[in-house]
């Protein structure tokens, strides 16, 4: 249950009517990134404002402190165009006004939005600054995300493990769903922002009223007259009228005080202009502004923000998501985000292979640093925050640069997982038949399928080297490949197990499912494939009961139809077998209804009484397939036969019961927006009908950044729905200024679609760690990779780099969630991001396979922050409930 933050601040100290107000105004440009203007103008523009406010600062340090020339950028990219542009010289001149407090900068790349977002592609955007805090000993305590007017609830967490101290939100009344009146009136103006896990960041977040407060609350406050400034009043006066609004908002007389404090702060003039020139009327206001009875001071933001918690150490807190907004126009080009969003996945394995490779060989992929970095820095474009794509840059050319950004990400990873699968393919020494590794890139002993790319004669058997039986095999083909399928069991954690390829008849056994017409069956379920892709059976044995219930005419995986009637159902063609073995079958369905799609659904071995045979993973696996472009808003629907079940999902660095505040969920009781919630690795709908009755589902997912539950609406969310529609693509808003609609149109043009689900049910309360396992498993395949070296630089049969574990098992639920080289190489470590996914404290134990050197917990972006002490090839750590942690372990190899 999240506690309502009070109306009636407790501040820690009574302030006076008497006592003199510290009010601070901050000067920035705001970013609108590939909306104002191109990606060239922009360096220019970033460039040739920092070379201004470089020489204001200079020319005013003679006066006064609080009248000192000082700027603030509103994204890292700032000073990583300046350092690319400007000498050494410059730029070493630049960090030393960012070290006097005169330049300031947030840690996020960009202004982002990032309901969107995988936790991990949040992370990378930051790094950058990570690389700059260690090279120059600076800190960066600032990150902010502008002009949205939501904000995700896990975000909090994220920032502070990265080193942040505070966050400033101001927001746009432009495109938004929501009516002036719902986001005006904030319960809390300055606040902390908590994440679950109980750390977060002291925010900034005053109530925004165009008509009544602006320009306070926006992403300009400091500007009264964003458009055109009457002739007759000046660029000081107009700061001097603002000035004037802050003292106002200081109230620590009245009772009933929306702002009970004697510190306010007006942040931001450069509205939507490229360029922002207004150092010296900043400065004149302040000095007009200040009196007895009233301090003003140029600010750097951070200031303010060290007065407010000095001044007032008990805040209130807020732990809510305040769900998504402009987050959504990702989707119009649904594709290319869902590319990124395989990509951010696929790192985990190409990471962790990597960690193995540079162990034995640290200079393997040197040559890709360049395309690392452009990667990360393209993490902190993706979302940038004009999605709306409605500005003076034709949303054609938008559309192409996101093409381009997605590919610098898909590239670089794409090439790392390469080259780290080939590399220690070279580490492993070759045999007379043909042998090959499977790799697990994730932290548990693990059983599953794995897929090699297979060219080589048939029928083979391949045998575990390990234990010298013969596993489960079959042919399959994927696309234009043909790849040799086996069942893997018991990949070890961040580890492998090496299998060989020997002539002969594969082991007689049975199909993995039987099929019967449009009916695909195994010991766990039985499944029904409509011609139309549409899933209307899914009955569980396990359980004895039935999955799929009709709701408004749409069943499991359904994509819908024109006025959708039984008959929509049959429209398609026959279903057909595909890659029917003894280790997986496929049916497949092809229907033109409502656009031409493609589904395959998939189902294991899994029998629990075959003699010998393994049970294979417990999982319906989906994928989906659109062939044609579409122009409108489409949804997979997911309704299940389920009784007012609870719906946890995972959001942003944390997983969210989808209920409002004031039920017991973690969605804000105001100012929020309800209808689409963010769709990271899962979402679960589970019912209780007693004391020991409990009975759920767990849909994984890769490529839809969102969902909704039943008919959930802007204002309204339908908590107890058991349909999910898991959101295909589509411009979702219209703009209520001009019914202009919002993002890019008609997909880009885009004509292929890939859509990838999993499914399982549970007969047991939900459950954050299995849930979670179940989507990684199924997100994060093992890898297998052809062994090609003339020397074994690990053993021969079998290798585990790293586990997890705690004798007590409370560290059962700590996983790893990302295991890489450190940014600044191998020698200075690994670096291992882990994540308690319960709700209760964990002490884990991390145990390597080499003795640990040294060992630090850093922050996410990698700077050093504690010293622990390993002993030989251990070192415990512990994890608040709900908690991201990054460390760093320097081996003896």
């Amino acid at each position: 249950m999240v506690i309502l933050a009070s109306l009636s601040v407790s501040t820690g100290q009574p302030d006076r009517q008497t006592a003199v107000k510290r009010l601070y105004i901050a000067n920035d440009d705001h970013t609108d990134y590939m909306w104002t203007a191109n990606e060239a103008k922009y360096d220019t523009a970033f460039i040739q404002m920092l070379d201004y406010y470089l020489h204001q600062i200079d020319s005013t340090r003679g006066n006064p402190s609080d009248f000192q020339a000082r700027f603030n950028c509103d994204g890292s990219y700032w000073l990583r165009a300046y350092q690319k542009y400007r000498s050494p010289a410059q730029f070493d001149r630049l960090i030393v006004a960012i070290k006097s407090g005169h330049i300031s900068s947030p840690l996020n790349t960009l202004v982002n939005t990032y309901g969107a977002q995988p936790t991990e592609a949040v992370v990378r955007g930051m790094y950058y600054a990570g690389s700059l805090e260690r090279a120059y000993k600076l800190r960066f305590r600032l990150a902010q995300t502008m002009e949205n007017n939501t904000i995700p609830l896990g975000l909090s967490s994220l920032w502070a493990g990265s080193g942040v101290k505070y966050s400033y939100k101001g927001i746009g009344g432009y495109g938004s769903q929501m009516t002036y009146e719902y986001r005006d009136n904030r319960r809390n103006q300055v606040y902390r922002y908590a994440g679950l896990d109980g750390s977060g960041v002291l925010m900034k977040w005053y109530n925004y009223n165009e008509k009544i407060s602006a320009p306070l609350g926006g992403y300009a406050e400091c500007r009264l007259y964003p458009k055109k400034r009457p002739a007759d009043v000046s660029k000081t006066e107009e700061i001097g009228r603002v000035i004037t609004k802050l003292d106002a908002l200081c109230d620590t007389v009245s009772a009933k005080s929306r702002y009970p404090f004697n510190v306010a702060g007006a942040f931001g003039y450069g509205w939507d202009d490229l360029e922002t020139y207004v150092s010296n009327p900043f400065i004149q206001a302040a000095q007009n502004g200040t009196t007895a009875s009233r301090k003003v001071r140029v600010s750097n933001e951070e200031d303010f923000f060290e007065d407010i918690a000095r001044s007032y150490p008990k805040l209130p807190s807020e732990s809510v998501s305040y769900g998504n907004e402009w987050d959504l126009y990702c989707t119009s080009m649904n594709e290319t985000t869902a590319q990124v969003r395989r990509s951010t996945e696929k790192l985990r394995a190409a990471e962790a292979l990597a960690s193995l490779v540079a162990l034995k060989k640290p200079a393997f992929a040197n040559h890709l640093t360049p395309a690392k970095e452009l990667a990360w820095e393209s993490f902190g474009m993706y979302w940038e925050h004009n999605w709306t794509a409605d500005g003076p840059v034709k949303n054609t050319v938008r559309a192409q640069w996101q093409n381009k950004i997605q590919q610098q990400i898909s590239s670089y990873v794409d090439s790392l997982f390469s080259l780290s699968a080939q590399t220690l393919g070279s580490q492993l020494k070759k045999a007379a038949n043909t042998r090959f590794y499977v790799f697990n890139p994730l932290s548990w002993t693990r059983s599953d399928i794995a897929d090699l790319a297979y060219t080589g004669t048939y029928p083979v058997r391949v045998i575990n080297v390990s234990t010298g039986k013969e596993v489960d095999s079959q042919l399959v083909t994927k696309g234009c490949g043909r790849f040799l399928r086996i069942y893997a069991q018991n990949i070890p954690s961040v580890g492998y197990s090496i299998f060989e390829v020997k002539p002969g008849e594969p082991a007689s056994l049975p199909v993995a499912a039987s099929v019967s017409g449009e009916y695909i069956s195994n010991d766990r379920y039985r499944i029904r494939l409509s011609r139309s892709g549409a899933i209307t059976e899914i009955y569980d044995k396990w359980a004895k009961r039935q999955l799929v219930k009709s709701i408004d005419g749409k069943y499991v995986n359904d994509l819908g139809g024109s006025g959708r009637h039984s008959a929509n159902i049959n429209e398609g063609s026959p279903v057909v077998v595909e890659n029917a073995g003894s280790v997986s079958v496929t049916l497949k369905a092809v229907s033109p209804v409502p656009v031409p799609h493609t589904v395959r659904v998939t189902l294991f071995t899994n029998s629990r009484t075959r003699t010998g045979g393994p049970a294979g993973p417990p999982r319906i696996e989906i994928e989906d397939s659109i062939q044609a472009n579409f122009k409108d808003v489409k949804t997979w629907a997911f309704s299940f036969n389920l009784n007012n079940p609870t719906t946890h999902h995972e959001e942003l660095g944390a997983i969210l019961t989808a209920k409002k505040e004031t039920r017991g969920g973690h969605y804000a009781a105001q100012n929020a927006r309800l209808d689409w919630q963010t769709f990271n690795h899962f979402a679960d709908m589970s019912e209780k009908r007693g004391a020991d009755q409990a009975y759920g589902v767990t849909l994984s997912n890769i490529d839809c950044s969102f969902f909704k539950l039943g008919k959930s609406t802007v204002d309204s969310l339908w908590e107890q729905s058991s349909q999910l529609n898991a959101l295909a693509g589509g411009q979702i808003d219209t703009k209520r200024e001009d019914k202009g609609v919002l993002g890019i149109p008609g997909q880009n043009g885009q004509t292929s679609f890939l859509y990838k689900f999993a499914l399982t049910t549970h007969s047991t309360d939900f459950e954050p760690v299995a849930a979670m396992k179940f989507s990684l498993e199924h997100q994060n395949p093992l890898v297998a990779g052809a062994i090609t070296g003339e020397t074994d630089m690990y053993p021969s049969k079998t290798f585990s780099l790293l586990n997890i574990g705690n004798p007590t098992r409370s560290g059962d639920a700590v996983l790893l969630w990302s295991l890489k080289p450190s940014e600044d190489g191998i020698n200075e470590g690994l670096i291992a991001r882990l994540w308690n996914v319960a709700n209760k404290p964990a002490i884990p134990t991390l145990t390597t396979t080499l003795p640990i050197r040294q060992a630090w917990q850093t922050t996410h972006i990698e700077t050093n922050e504690r010293v622990l002490k390993p002993v030989g090839k251990q070192v415990q750590v512990r994890f608040a409930p709900n908690q991201l942690n990054t460390y760093r372990l320097q081996l003896a190899y």
